[in-house]
């Protein structure tokens, strides 16, 4: 019987039970119950969301494939294409860090050499709770932890990324993944079940009972009871994948393949059924081929299990003996559990009896699309609104600078990335900390930079402002290593959307987003959406996360953030405004979470972008930093530390505040130093180009001094005690070290 208790388990509603009814003209078994639970839920049919992300630009010239599949794909020339795509484990990573965020990356690489590409880098955006919440250090350990433990075993580097530390996390933190391939355009593979009476094989690792309604579990708020749901977390194992990766690579290298897809959220239900969907065909499984490595598995388990590393791909017919060959070389099971059929349905077949047999369409394509109320917060208004004048003028800024210089928040993140092994596969050229990595595509003059980041107080209180500041600042990164934006993946971290203030968020970040997407023509190209991002009712700030990839022709000019010469001249190219709202400088100084997000005009940003590509590409700037959270006085000391023992002197013209000066975090900035014979060509381009410039100071050994154009010496400091604060403030605010 299928009660209402028994469809609250699956997450299914009233109507949505009615709806399945009509669509089979008949009662569900609990096979296809669950088959319908985990593809009617949020992680996977994105009904909350699907009418929305249809504003999304998704063309261009460059653009191979766009939404729809594993991941996207970009033309670099070449005959070479880049695969990416960015995907959240946030769920389970709060649930079980190392596990969550270890699948997590074993997911996303999945998604990537599925389209036959070699991945060749990883990315993660990290969101925790308050420094001083009691959870945190054991969450931080674990999740960069289990990112190192998957993706250093895997042989590809992690590159970039960021983390952020926030108080709305504390019951939900956010771990966001992203990988990025190449692939030669010839041999791109997609996921489609294709031609009646082909086989279709299970490869990979055998199934269990781990992760059993996980992407259920992924469409649900938590409770204080959250850690019972650990049964429902993946368990990943990085040696079984990289045999699995190279076998596929391997097996795509012959023409035996018609269609692969991972099997990933909703494990061997969503894979069967979208592959068949694309296609427009079906598939008869007999279950009892199925490897498992637990005894007495059901039909149910098996449909809904998301063990980690295992594929479902559609052989010729007639090439089954080559595929098992080269699987049982690299000790995995390549077990033929199918056949393309013409009915339009996915049939399962268990010990001589038919346990699920469902028409295809109605799960993939007619999953209910809600268009949920929306409603402004009414605390918004009231938040946004802030005076200077209420916002005294601190007596010591130097007090002010060294507190923003050392909180986690701000402080270097090497404790995080030197457990990540970034240099493998020798192809990286800029190294985490700077703006954007930058990796070398062999065999070219080419290069790829690629970044992730993220805002989210400005998407908190101006959410359409904070998602055009999401794009802008991941493009300005890639920008200031020398690279030209080519396209981006989203991952859009958000609450209840049953909430109208949640949907409210949900949907001004969206058109935010496009409205930065299509003034920049950077198409969207891949991406995922993860709601129900609250506990207790208490939700995250909204997180869309950014994850973008550029293009350097010639990857020998590309840049990185740090001085390189005492002598050189500090210009910042960009104008500073009198805004202090969302600022670092006003959460940690004056403990207010306030305001409005700082102002971005996109043509400005444009025309900053064109004059940087322009200027780097010429050679004519030795390094090149956006100025970001903690505004203008982070900037100048964050590239003080690649290495050189350079500091700064500077001298600031009070045109406004001195502490707007120093810590606004206006846009379309970014500081660059160059050789003083250089000054005059800069200046010149910079002035027709439309971009502000002005003189900061320069480059100079040991020392780091901002004073005023009267003399008054704001801060003074030796370059060694200020790296020491900034290197140590992570292990020292998360751990007390």
């Amino acid at each position: 019987m299928i009660t209402p208790e028994l469809l609250k388990q699956h997450n299914i509603t009233p109507d949505e039970y009615q709806l399945i009814l009509q669509l089979i003209g008949r009662q569900p078994n609990l096979v296809e119950l669950g088959i319908f639970s985990v593809m009617w839920s949020e992680h996977c049919s994105y009904k909350s969301s699907r009418k929305f992300l249809k504003g999304f630009p998704t063309k261009g010239p460059r653009v191979l494939q766009g939404p729809g599949e594993n991941a996207g794909i970009v033309d670099i020339g070449d005959g070479l294409a880049v695969v990416f795509k960015m995907e959240s484990h946030n769920h389970p990573s709060f649930i079980e860090p190392y596990q969550g965020a270890a699948t997590g990356v074993g997911g996303i690489l999945r998604d990537v050499f599925t389209m036959g590409a070699r991945p060749i880098a990883n990315l993660n955006s990290l969101r925790f709770g308050s420094v001083d919440h009691p959870k945190t250090p054991y969450l931080v350990s674990g999740v960069v932890s289990g990112i190192a433990g998957y993706g250093n075993c895997m042989g590809i580097p992690t590159v970039g990324g960021d983390v952020v530390f926030d108080p709305s996390y504390n019951g939900n933190i956010l771990v966001n993944a992203m990988t990025v391939g190449l692939v030669e355009q010839s041999k791109i593979f997609k996921g489609y079940a294709s031609g009646v009476g082909n086989p279709v094989f299970y490869v990979g690792a055998k199934t269990g009972r781990d992760g059993i309604h996980g992407a259920t579990m992924a469409s649900d708020v938590f409770d204080d009871k959250a850690e019972q749901k650990r049964p429902t977390v993946q368990v990943g194992d990085p040696f079984t994948e990289k045999k699995l990766l190279e076998a596929c690579l391997e097996l795509m290298q012959t023409d035996c393949i018609v269609g692969i897809q991972d099997m990933g959220a909703a494990g061997l239900t969503s894979s069967s059924f979208e592959m068949a969907s694309r296609a427009g065909s079906g598939i008869e499984m007999n279950l009892d081929l199925i490897p498992t490595r637990e005894e007495k598995m059901t039909p149910y388990e098996m449909m809904l299990s998301e063990s980690q590393e295992r594929m479902l791909l559609v052989a010729k017919k007639g090439r089954e003996e080559e595929v098992k060959k080269i699987f049982v070389k690299w000790d995995l099971d390549a077990s033929p559990v199918g056949v393309v059929t013409d009915s339009g349905r996915v049939v399962g077949w268990f010990k001589g009896e038919k346990v699920f047999d469902l028409p295809i369409l109605p799960i993939t394509d007619k999953a209910p699309v809600y268009d949920r109320p929306r409603k402004r917060s009414q605390d918004l208004e009231a938040l946004q609104k802030i005076s200077l004048k209420d916002i005294p003028v601190p007596q010591n800024l130097e007090e002010c600078f060294l507190k923003i210089l050392g909180h986690p928040n701000n402080a270097s993140k090497k404790w995080v990335y030197r457990q990540y092994d970034h240099q493998v596969m020798t192809n990286t050229l800029v190294l985490p900390g700077s703006d954007a990595a930058v990796l070398r595509v062999k065999g070219t003059q080419k290069g790829l930079a690629v970044t992730s980041n993220c805002n989210s107080r400005y998407c908190y209180l101006d959410p359409r402002t904070g998602g055009h500041i999401a794009v802008a600042e991941s493009g300005r990164n890639l920008v200031c290593s020398g690279a030209k934006p080519l396209a981006l993946t989203d991952c859009l971290n958000f609450g209840n959307p049953e909430r109208p203030e949640i949907m409210d968020q949900f949907v001004e970040c969206i058109e935010g987003i496009s409205e930065a997407c299509r003034s920049f023509d950077i198409p969207v190209i891949s991406g995922n959406v993860s709601f129900y991002n609250e506990t207790n009712g208490v939700s995250i700030y909204p997180t869309p996360m950014i994850g973008m990839v550029g293009l350097l022709e010639d990857v020998s000019v590309a840049l990185d953030q740090f001085y390189k010469n005492a002598g050189d001249i500090i210009v910042l190219l960009g104008e500073t405004k009198e805004e202090l709202g969302a600022s670092e400088y006003l959460n940690l100084i004056h403990g207010k979470i306030q305001g409005f997000p700082p102002k971005l005009c996109l043509q400005t940003e444009q025309k900053l972008w064109n004059l940087l590509l322009s200027l780097i590409e010429s050679r004519l700037l030795k390094s090149a930093h956006d100025i970001s959270e903690g505004g203008l006085s982070l900037t100048l000391a964050e590239s003080c530390f690649g290495g050189g023992k350079f500091g700064v002197s500077v001298k600031l013209e009070e045109s406004i505040r001195k502490d707007l000066l120093l810590f606004s975090e206006s846009q379309s900035r970014v500081v660059v130093s160059l050789s003083p014979s250089a000054l005059d060509e800069v200046k010149k381009r910079a002035q027709s180009g439309g971009v502000s410039f002005m003189v900061l100071g320069e480059v100079v050994p040991d020392q780091f001094v901002i004073t005023s154009s009267k003399g008054d010496v704001w801060i003074k400091k030796s370059r060694n005690e200020l790296e020491k604060i900034w290197s140590e403030g992570f292990e020292k605010g998360i751990f007390g070290m």
